[in-house]
């Protein structure tokens, strides 16, 4: 009730401000109102509130003239009480003088939060719910804030899938501070509550199971038990089925308005219910309905059941409608093209389901780049538009007329590249494809940006390609947008490995931007010099007396500067002791010494995905004494000088984690037939049996191919699917030599422990799951092939990291004859990689062999045959 005292007499009224009391004393007479100029406002009770601001919300002010009685004062409360910052108000009239009145506001603010406690929780989650709410001491406390701190804690609950979470909360007098309160928040969480069953409604040309697939942040809890499934999902559709028809209007806004406490906009994908996935949900559906040609699908009526404490049922009526087929195409517009070729790219015919995905693909935005848009926009026609109209004919046809707006060739005025602070900015221009100048294209865009990302200086994540369209004089500027990350490498480990199974430490370092210009530059010392695009190796490997290894390389990825011709040099030293361990002394020894001269460039047929790359490679190994199974002799000196081609070719968008495209080489080594030069100046007779091995093999001969071929295949959301297949072979010029001792292949294990294998040459494969599978000798011929789902975890710069489940199956084989393709060791398990630029990859594999000799690898017994491998450094062969 608010009372009004006006001048010399009391009125009475109600209101529904029940709470508010405002009185204006004053002699005035009620029945005749009369005009006062508002003198003067003062306010009486105010602790925290600010007067000045109080005057200013209740819209009277100083010189203001008002009717007493009237409808201003009135008013000026409802103002103030709308504020809600007072429990109590009366205003009145100090004083009158003349024509003038002074107005008086006498409040009673509204209880202030001195401190708030929540109970029922454990501290972690008290912690995240206090950084949730607005509750600050010192603040008023009302019944909104009430009512919005309890929406606010039951939607963090939500979103973790506590659906029915309990949270009372008092507010009570504080003993010590006047008109203050103690809030007290307790909190009973519940169990969590998932779906458990998606009803469709009216579907009958697409199954349960196809629609299901559709949703994909809506999900079923798993149920093992199949048959009482189906019974009760039919039982739970006739249900609502008779409930869906006895409501005209229900839909799943008003469910969830019903059930506000328990649904919320970010919820965990899994058997969990979100609004905003389930929204985006209802339109899969729907756009799949399309790509079957039912054109005028939709979803009439959708509602949830929560049907316990910890389930809930998802149902969704659906109307298919009747399927559509295309009809007449015609094209308008075109005049560069003629509507042959541009149907024969669209790949539509009359006749055809209605799909309205596969026409978007085809005329916007195919992964191919085969679709018309790109068909103009890679001839320069960037300001080029296309609008497909469609017109119902008949109750089943549409006809489709796609109009053209071709417009302009565009052509590309400033390339400017920003971001680049590291890395030299014609390191990066000479990897572009557009060019000022050249007509714009869409593809040369697209494949700049990807060449950009395959350098390893900048995060792929960030790269940005920012067209800048003049119309007016028909030219675009292209801006890249670049972000350096970290790229040289560093690598500290240790493993076992070495002729006598000791402990090898390795310490590399990897520049992979190096600039061999700026070398006598004594600012580009930061710490090295940088920007070129250079790479630099550095390696050392040691187990102390008994085991060295020295390892250089450089590659200048420009030679000359003008074309991509990468020129490398590469030079390894390395020793093998045999060691007395009784007093630790040298008793025999193995050396190689390695010179690699290089020279690759790209080409521009088949397409300039292609590289060529010429090799040099001069070798010498050097027994003394040094008595192995791999060797038919201890004393001697074997000399290999080959020459190689490597033919690859590599289209994968990212190096770290590729998601698509294709790598494949193939490598071919010779060297010189020196049996046939020997044979020819008969100093040599290769066919005595009585030639001793270090003769025979002191110049070696042999031809060595390799091939290695991977695929990525991106499937659903960001897991990728990688396949691979490598295969190698040894082969020999002269029959009376034989075979090679040096340059084997040695499949098996983690493909990076065996020091002796990799001295002698040998071309280490990993085959998870098992240990080395060949002999001692090596193999002149393998194969191994593997597939593997990744799927991203971090595709953060400065921490990569993925998981991956694999299947994988290889072998050796002595010769031809012996060769069988499905005779694999097979395998299959897990692991994880992770990759930090200054580290390079680091990982791990689980695999269980279940070709194993002598070993049933079945039930419950399977996990005692597994095998970790640990990968350091470099993905293994």
């Amino acid at each position: 009730m608010i009372r009004f005292i006006y001048l010399s007499f009391i009125i009475l009224f109600t209101s529904v401000f029940s709470d508010i009391t405002a009185q204006v004393n004053s002699a005035a007479d009620y029945a005749n109102p009369k005009e006062y100029e508002i003198a003067d406002i003062t306010v009486e009770g105010s602790k925290y509130l600010d007067g000045k601001t109080l005057i200013s919300f209740s819209g009277l002010y100083k010189g203001q003239k008002i009717f007493v009685p009237g409808e201003d004062i009135q008013n000026a409360i409802k103002k103030l009480w709308s504020q809600n910052l007072l429990s109590d108000l009366e205003i009145y009239a100090q004083k009158f003088e003349g024509d003038k009145v002074y107005l008086v506001y006498k409040i009673e603010e509204r209880p202030r939060l001195t401190k708030y406690k929540i109970t029922g929780i454990k501290k972690s989650e008290t912690e995240a719910i206090r950084g949730k709410l607005n509750l600050r001491s010192g603040s008023i406390f009302t019944q909104n804030i009430k009512m919005g701190s309890i929406k606010k804690i039951k939607s963090f609950y939500a979103e973790k899938g506590y659906f029915n979470t309990d949270v009372t909360i008092t507010a009570v007098d504080d003993t010590i501070f006047d008109n203050q309160v103690v809030v007290f928040i307790d909190i009973e969480r519940g169990e969590k509550v998932k779906i458990d069953n998606i009803i469709f409604l009216g579907n009958e040309a697409v199954s349960d199971r196809k629609l299901k697939k559709q949703l994909k942040g809506t999900h079923e809890k798993v149920k093992l038990d199949l048959p009482g499934l189906i019974r009760n999902s039919k039982k739970k559709k006739k249900k609502y089925n008779d409930l869906m028809e006895s409501l005209s209007d229900i839909s799943i806004s008003r469910a969830q308005d019903y059930a506000q406490d328990y649904v919320n906009l970010n919820i965990f994908k899994s058997a969990k219910f979100d609004r905003d996935k389930f929204q985006t949900d209802k339109q899969f559906v729907i756009d799949y309905y399309n790509t079957l040609g039912y054109r005028d699908s939709k979803i009439l009526k959708d509602s949830i059941d929560i049907t316990g404490k910890t389930s809930m049922d998802v149902f969704i009526k659906v109307e298919e409608g009747y399927p559509y087929y295309f009809r007449h195409i015609t094209w308008s517009g075109n005049t560069k093209y003629v509507d042959s070729t541009l149907s024969k790219i669209l790949n539509i015919k009359k006749g055809d389901i209605y799909n309205r995905s596969l026409l978007e693909e085809k005329l916007y935005m195919s992964q191919s780049g085969w679709d018309v848009s790109s068909l103009y926009m890679d001839d320069g026609y960037l300001f080029f538009s296309i609008n497909p109209v469609e017109q119902l004919a008949g109750r089943d046809s549409i006809d489709l007329e796609i109009r053209i707006s071709e417009g302009p060739q565009a052509t590309i005025d400033k390339v400017l590249i920003s971001g680049n602070t590291k890395t030299n900015e014609h390191v990066i221009r000479r990897e572009l494809r557009v060019l000022p100048g050249a007509k714009f294209s869409r593809s040369d865009l697209i494949r700049s940006q990807r060449e950009i990302a395959n350098m390893g200086y900048f995060d792929p994540e960030q790269i940005e390609v920012v067209p800048m369209p003049n119309p007016e004089k028909g030219t675009v500027d292209i801006i890249f947008k670049v972000v350096e990350k970290p790229s040289d490498q560093l690598e500290l480990s240790a493993g076992w490995g070495g002729r006598g199974n000791g402990v090898v430490g390795t310490l590399g370092l990897s520049f992979t931007n190096f600039s061999l210009s700026n070398i006598f530059k004594k600012g580009a010392w930061r710490p090295l010099p940088t920007g070129d695009g250079q790479r630099l190796s550095l390696r050392i490997q040691s187990s102390g007396k008994q085991y060295q290894s020295y390892n250089f390389s450089f590659t200048e990825p420009w030679l000359g500067g003008k074309k991509p011709n990468a020129f490398t040099v590469g030079f390894v030293r390395s020793r093998l002791n045999e060691l007395d361990f009784t007093n630790n002394d040298i008793i025999g020894s193995l050396k190689t010494t390695r010179l690699t001269l290089a020279l690759g460039t790209r080409l521009k047929w088949p397409d300039d995905f292609f590289t060529i790359q010429p090799s040099l490679v001069i070798e010498t190994f050097v027994l003394n004494d040094f008595p192995d199974r791999r060797f038919n002799f201890s004393d001697g000196r074997s000399n290999n000088i080959s020459l190689g081609f490597t033919l690859a070719r590599n289209s994968i968008d990212q190096p770290l984690f590729p998601s698509r495209g294709s790598s494949f080489s193939l490598t071919a080594r010779f060297t010189p037939p020196y049996s046939a030069i020997f044979n020819a100046r008969k100093s040599l007779d290769y066919s005595d049996p009585e030639l001793a091995d270090e003769i025979r093999f002191r110049w070696l001969e042999y031809h060595k191919w390799r091939f290695d071929a991977e695929w990525y295949t991106p499937l659903v959301g960001k897991l990728v699917f990688r396949t691979a297949a490598k295969l190698g072979f040894l082969g020999i010029y002269n029959k009376d030599i034989g075979l090679s001792p040096f340059e084997r292949f040695s499949l098996g294990g983690d493909g990076l422990s065996n020091n002796v294998n990799f001295l002698v040459g040998r071309d280490i494969i990993a085959l998870r799951g098992y240990e080395e599978i060949t002999p001692d000798d090596g193999s002149p011929i393998f194969n191994k092939f593997t597939m593997e789902l990744r799927y991203p975890f971090s595709t953060n710069p400065s921490a990569t990291i993925f998981g991956l489940v694999f299947a994988e199956g290889g072998n050796f084989y002595n010769s031809f004859k012996e060769y069988n393709p499905f005779d694999l060791q097979r395998s299959f398990g897990f692991g994880l990689r992770v990759f930090l630029p200054m580290f390079g990859l680091l990982g791990f594999d689980y695999g269980i062999g279940f070709d194993k000799a002598d070993v049933e690898v079945s039930g419950s017994n399977i996990f005692k045959y597994g095998k970790f491998s640990i990968v350091l450094g470099v993905e293994p062969d």
